[in-house]
């Protein structure tokens, strides 16, 4: 399929993780329709990961829980997409009902991409996502590979950050202290699943033991992580840094720049990590580390599954309730694999 000097949209409104997930895939996007105008639709709340991506022209914006929280809601999202210039493709990189239903009524000439059964008859070439051999990355970047793009190289997750974030970061960072000769260990010790988060005691410990030894360690995470961080850092020796709640997701991203570790469960703010080219060590219960574990950066996955039937999701693993949990995961093993990793970018 032709892909170059095309009016292309790019439907996807799910959450963090995910989103940030695209971003390889609109890299090479980018790189098989250089001379196209490439529009992302995206959850409002979301926007600043997507608000200065190199790779796409324009972004739309969907308030998913309010006025476009209905039919005609979307309908004002595809009139308001086609009142910017009539899409020539339009690809949809997720098969729930909304953004099929979206995707479908922007009426593009060419719908691909993946779509709920019920708007599947309306695509004009329906892409199947791989989600038994390949990461989640590499899943949506296989929907241009069935559409004919050969060059799928790209450099991995990435929120492209400005200087208003940055600064926002340093001044936060200063406001504490912190130094450029500092090493700087994160954790995000939050998910929005219980059965991903490691205890929050043992986070207490980890950090506990790398600020006896004179690191600066910092609390990430959202507004609702305060309730669980607050406790963590309460029955902690040293001190930490709390940026929890303290950053929007720009700000956030920047922030996250400045560690030279992170240590987190499995959840949206360890990709943004990564977009950032922090190492990582990861903490994996119930979700395969190999579908939507750290993509393409230094990272040690500490997991508790001995394998994982493939095809079976994370919900269902936990309904069935025959897993460990994360608590078999111990503080010697964590703080092994950080020093690994301290030591290699030494």
């Amino acid at each position: 399929m032709e892909l170059d000097y095309k009016r292309i949209v790019v439907t996807f409104l799910m959450h963090l993780g995910d989103v940030i997930l695209t971003t390889p895939f609109l890299e090479v996007l980018r790189k098989a329709a250089p001379h196209s105008h490439i529009t992302y639709v995206i959850d409002e709340k979301l926007q600043q990961v997507m608000q200065y991506n190199p790779n796409i022209d324009e972004l739309i914006v969907v308030d998913k829980k309010g006025r476009h929280n209905s039919i005609s809601g979307l309908n004002e999202v595809a009139r308001e997409i086609n009142a910017k210039g009539k899409p020539d493709i339009v690809i949809n990189l997720h098969p729930n009902e909304r953004t099929s239903y979206l995707a479908w009524k922007i009426h593009a000439p060419i719908t691909t991409g993946m779509s709920h059964f019920l708007f599947r008859p309306f695509m004009t070439k329906y892409t199947r996502l791989d989600r038994k051999t390949r990461h989640a990355a590499d899943m949506y970047i296989n929907v241009l590979e069935q559409l004919g793009v050969t060059d799928i190289s790209n450099s991995g997750l990435h929120i492209e950050t400005c200087e208003a974030w940055r600064r926002e970061a340093q001044e936060f960072y200063a406001s504490h202290g912190l130094t450029n000769s500092d090493t700087l260990i994160g954790f995000n010790i939050g998910s929005a699943v219980p059965e991903k988060r490691w205890p929050a005691e043992r986070f207490a410990h980890v950090a506990d033991h790398f600020g006896r030894l004179g690191y600066k360690t910092v609390f990430f995470g959202g507004p609702m992580d305060l309730e669980m961080v607050q406790p963590v850092v309460e029955q902690m020796e040293t001190k930490p840094i709390v940026a929890t709640g303290k950053f929007q997701l720009g700000p956030l991203a920047a922030a996250m720049s400045r560690c030279n570790l992170l240590i987190t469960n499995d959840s949206g703010p360890m990709h943004v990590a990564i977009s950032q080219k922090v190492p990582i060590v990861a903490l994996y219960g119930p979700s395969n580390p190999f579908f939507y574990g750290p993509y393409q950066v230094h990272a040690i996955v500490l997991e508790t599954m001995d394998s994982y039937e493939v095809g079976k999701s994370m919900k269902k693993i936990i309904k069935e309730g025959n897993y460990k949990g994360l608590s078999v995961i111990s503080e010697g093993q964590v703080i092994k694999a950080a020093e690994t990793l301290l030591s290699e970018s030494k």
